[in-house]
């Protein structure tokens, strides 16, 4: 299923395909000094598809383990979307704010990625991140 949203200004523009409606997900919240103040949350499916633009409007940022990549609008400011490449393949997980302004959305299950080492990490993403097209 084909849903779409954009940043808090409209300049960024979210897609995400994934198996089941979009509200059957329940979202991650991290609990890492990133994105707790910002209040972060993310929504992937392993066998789903993500992708934003335009990039040349975002900022990346690095936190932690520096591994994964933040994408930020670099005239809102909001976060959009999370992504790691490795082995050749990118994956990330969208920020369910972008849609949860259109969509009513599950609350979020809470998650600990800071006691994972970042070997841990790398191993972890590919199996519930979607494929960044």
């Amino acid at each position: 299923m084909n849903y779409s949203s954009t940043c808090d200004c409209g300049e960024i523009k979210i897609n995400v395909c994934f198996p089941l409606p979009i509200d059957e997900y329940q979202a991650r919240a991290c609990d890492c000094d990133f994105c707790v103040p910002r209040e972060l949350a993310y929504l992937s499916d392993v066998n789903g598809t993500i992708s934003f633009s335009p990039r040349n409007k975002m900022n990346q940022l690095k936190q932690g383990s520096g591994q994964a990549t933040f994408w930020q609008c670099s005239n809102c400011k909001q976060v959009v979307a999370v992504t790691n490449t490795s082995k050749g393949e990118t994956r990330g997980a969208v920020s369910k704010a972008i849609f949860a302004k259109k969509f009513s959305l599950k609350p979020s299950a809470f998650i600990s990625p800071k006691n994972l080492s970042p070997k841990e990490k790398i191993e972890r993403w590919p199996t519930v991140w979607s494929k960044v097209v």
